[in-house]
């Protein structure tokens, strides 16, 4: 929970957090490597200096440290895992929903899991995923469509295979689309992140939210003109978050374009844990203000109860948590023990 100088408590959910194993001995090719590093290039040029982890920690943390850097240390009150396999780079996976409903195990009332689809898996995918939904109640699925999969490189959603899977996540009821459209990671291809098939895919699935993680960047432009038609799209900040410490002007760049574009029930607060840690993220975000030129040039102000919104309430609409009810199961919280 995050208190504000006035005592007021933010309820903080982090739509995007990651515990994964991108250590050596789990590497399968010199694709692992690659990706694990350029994830910490991300981290190491965009994080405060003293928040720079060692490459080794970086690369595979264990549970209690993840615990306590989002709900003891980070003012986060529950997380939204968001898996991401890359079963071509990693010999048992690098983020697999398996992985995360362990750790949600030992922390109840902390985490919510996601699961993942790949249309590439055709029937067989279609049964795995079913069998998220029947073993994890997910609400939630996260879509990484630059992933490799034996000689394709990437799929878009408007493939019609793609169409099936979200045919299924209607009948299961799982709401809640979260798709990488973002920065590309070394090796995958910047191409296949591209937003523009987030269009037609809102349009035909108008039942579905579908949360464009990292707000298309560097394709905001692109991902503001989408989203201000399809009422369905929600922007996800993590990637986007760092930049209020190491370039604020761009942040506000950002975070201005989308309230402009959206509005503000439709953005996401998002650390992407371990790329960065949350309470750095949001301090920073709430002692943050927007310039006076850009904010006579929008009309738009980044009041208390719009951070409110974006740090935790938005996700609970989405996922269906009762803030108030979520607020007195936490106090006798008793899970984060070992964490602290």
């Amino acid at each position: 929970m995050y208190r504000t100088e006035s005592g007021e408590e933010i309820f903080v959910i982090d739509s995007h957090v990651h515990y994964w194993d991108g250590s050596p001995e789990n590497q399968e090719n010199i694709h692992g490597k690659q990706f694990i590093d350029c994830f910490y290039d991300y981290h190491r040029n965009l994080s405060p200096e003293d928040y720079v982890w060692p490459k080794d920690k970086f690369e595979k943390y264990d549970s209690q440290t993840m615990a306590h850097d989002l709900f003891v240390k980070g003012y986060v009150d529950m997380a939204i895992f968001q898996p991401t396999y890359l079963s071509e780079f990693y010999k048992n996976g690098f983020n697999t929903t398996e992985q995360n409903a362990e750790l949600a195990k030992l922390y109840p009332d902390r985490f919510i899991v996601n699961g993942a689809f790949d249309p590439r898996d055709g029937e067989r995918g279609l049964a795995y995923l079913e069998q998220l939904s029947e073993t994890y109640g997910i609400k939630g699925v996260k879509l990484y469509t630059a992933e490799w999969k034996g000689s394709s490189k990437g799929y878009k959603l408007s493939d019609p295979m793609t169409y099936k899977y979200l045919e299924k996540c209607c009948e299961l009821g799982i709401q809640n689309i979260h798709v990488h459209k973002g920065p590309t990671i070394t090796p995958l291809n910047r191409d296949a992140f591209d937003v523009a098939d987030v269009d037609e895919a809102a349009s035909a699935f108008p039942e579905l939210n579908f949360i464009v993680e990292h707000v298309g960047l560097p394709r905001l432009e692109d991902f503001c003109w989408i989203a201000t038609q399809e009422p369905n799209v929600y922007g996800g900040l993590a990637v986007a978050m760092p930049f209020v410490h190491a370039r604020p002007r761009y942040f506000a760049t950002i975070i201005s374009e989308l309230l402009y574009w959206l509005d503000e029930d439709r953005i996401l607060f998002a650390s992407d844990y371990a790329i960065w840690e949350p309470k750095w993220l949001i301090e920073k975000f709430m002692a943050f203000e927007l310039p006076e030129d850009i904010q006579e040039e929008t009309g738009i102000t980044l009041t208390l109860d719009i951070k409110k919104k974006i740090l935790g309430e938005n996700a609970a609409r989405l996922y269906g948590i009762d803030i108030d009810s979520q607020k007195e199961k936490l106090k006798a919280d008793a899970g984060l023990k070992g964490a602290s």
